[in-house]
């Protein structure tokens, strides 16, 4: 096994991404599976990987690497494989920024993740009911666009999965975890994705404990 490549961190949405791509892109890999919140990124070992204390986190020879968009087209792009889409021309590649930059900006970050703080986190961020609405008011505002865009197409970028499924894969997982009602189409892609040999087995190692 490639022991050159270490990932650090699972448990979590973000967590799932680098070990998805991974699993996808069958790369051989270490897996240390640090949590959130629980101690282990603020110990002396990780701080120096990640001053930051967060994961996921990975390490690849002298490269170190934080924030799980940074970590997956890392390995997206030194990695390749036909089971993942790599755009090349400029038109591909400026759409999957597009779409990335929307679904951890708009999805995870503005909704989800301000949702988490004060819905399953709130002990320690305190109880925030108007905020939590509105979060959910705000994601699924944001959905609908997500539901036009796949009216004709059944992943995000029309030539195949890639980097931006993955992402959004993820934050739809996350988004039921919350309770919320998707609309059909996203529905159906989530059925789809889900099927993936790749999404199921990285599911099983980012949540086995």
């Amino acid at each position: 096994m490639n022991k050159s490549i270490k990932l650090w961190g699972a448990g979590t949405a973000r967590t799932l991404r680098p070990i998805w791509m991974a699993e996808e892109l069958e790369i051989n890999y270490e897996l240390i599976p640090i949590g959130p919140r629980t101690g282990e990124t603020q110990t002396e070992e990780f701080t120096q990987i990640n001053p930051k204390q967060k994961i996921p986190a990975m390490e690849h020879k002298e490269l170190k690497l934080s924030e799980s968009l940074a970590i997956c087209r890392y390995l997206q792009k030194n990695f390749a494989s036909e089971k993942i889409f790599i755009p090349r021309d400029e038109i591909d590649v400026s759409k999957e920024d597009e779409w990335c930059n929307f679904i951890y900006g708009e999805l995870d970050e503005t909704s989800l993740y301000v949702m988490r703080r004060h819905y399953d986190l709130k002990d320690i961020y305190g109880e925030s009911p108007i905020v939590v609405d509105a979060c959910r008011e705000y994601f699924m505002r944001q959905i609908h666009v997500v539901e036009n865009h796949l009216n004709s197409r059944k992943t995000i970028l029309k030539d195949g999965f890639g980097l931006a499924d993955i992402f959004l894969m993820t934050c739809l997982d996350w988004a039921i975890f919350y309770e919320f009602s998707l609309p059909d189409n996203v529905t159906q892609y989530r059925d789809r994705i889900a099927l993936r040999t790749a999404y199921q087995k990285a599911m099983k190692i980012n949540y086995s404990n």
